[in-house]
């Protein structure tokens, strides 16, 4: 499957990361770790972590706390950074960013910015060094029954640094979760099942032309994964992700539903999350220098979530709604 143990004393295999999160108790069972991948093949409108979407480097600008001071400009060897030389108009800033230009990851520039408006997003971590944060709560795993969750991005970008990761924790006695929109192929999937205890599986929209138009990709392979890991008996939790007008119909909802209806009695199939739409990550878009198309409040009443709630209760299936 093309497994590699964690290699002492040699180079070891590298992931690349865009955060480490403490405490969690949305992404599985108990209190989590959550680690970060980088890189997803799918474009979601409502994704809130856009700085998980793609796997370079990338420059996160607050300019709401820039001082126009020009110091990040002769540090960065990219050349991202500039100061403009004409008079600002309203709304804009002396401090220019080239967005067009991939950051290299030096870091010169956040480390120079005095007024700590610069972030890069991505870090290059091994397995020994992202398990040293893991092992750092070991107790509240233990205490809370929680354990490590790994998402991002999309984990199955990087499957042999997950797989390998996965592993460990399990030789540590940890709980494990990936968080995955299913999009990969068969065998990385595979690859990671074998060490994987949950898996949060998403279905954004049933209906393959929707879900192209909500997420750029198609979703035969997505629901095709998901069956397969259900039928190998890998313990799988769906996850809908829910934005009114969008996916939450009753025809969507209950089509979903009935897609799922043969792995009803399947005892490694736990049920179904509601994730209602948020708009967290909304200010990461700007500060990334991107657009987020939603302009409009998707976000669904109580009322909506309940009746949405009873239609799967129709089905006799577990439902829960996880409210970040």
């Amino acid at each position: 499957m093309g497994i590699i143990g964690t290699e002492t004393g040699t180079i070891e295999r590298k992931a690349r990361l865009f955060n480490i999160q403490k405490y969690s108790i949305y992404d599985g069972p108990g209190i989590r770790t959550l680690v970060f991948f980088k890189g997803c093949p799918l474009r979601c409108r409502w994704c809130s972590n856009p700085e998980g979407m793609e796997r370079k480097y990338q420059v996160m600008f607050k300019s709401d706390v820039c001082i126009d001071c020009g110091s990040c400009v002769p540090g960065c060897p990219a050349h991202i950074h500039s100061i403009s030389d004409d008079m600002p108009q309203e709304g804009n800033r002396w401090h220019r960013i080239d967005w067009n230009i991939d950051c290299v990851g030096c870091r010169k520039c956040e480390e120079i910015c005095p007024s700590q408006a610069l972030s890069i997003v991505g870090m290059d971590k091994t397995i020994s060094e992202v398990l040293e944060v893991i092992q750092e709560d070991m107790a509240f795993y233990t205490t809370s029954g929680g354990g490590v969750t790994l998402g991002g991005g999309e984990v199955s970008m990087q499957p042999e640094f997950a797989a390998n990761l996965l592993m460990e924790c399990k030789r540590l006695g940890i709980h494990t979760a990936i968080e995955t929109c299913g999009y990969a192929s068969l065998s990385a999937m595979l690859m990671i099942a074998e060490f994987t205890d949950l898996f949060l599986f998403d279905i954004k929209n049933i209906d393959s032309d929707r879900h192209y138009e909500l997420t750029g990709v198609r979703n035969e392979r997505i629901l095709e994964n998901l069956q397969e890991l259900i039928r190998r008996r890998f313990n799988v939790k769906v996850r809908m992700p829910l934005i009114k007008s969008l996916n939450d119909d009753e025809a969507t909802i209950r089509r979903t539903v009935e897609f799922l209806q043969p792995f009803k009695e399947h005892k490694n199939f736990q049920g179904i999350d509601l994730i209602p739409y948020h708009k967290l990550g909304v200010n990461k878009y700007k500060q990334l220098g991107k657009i987020y198309s939603i302009t409009e409040d998707l976000s669904l009443s109580e009322e909506e979530l309940n009746r949405i709630e009873e239609w799967i209760k129709d089905y006799d299936y577990p439902v829960k709604v996880i409210k970040h």
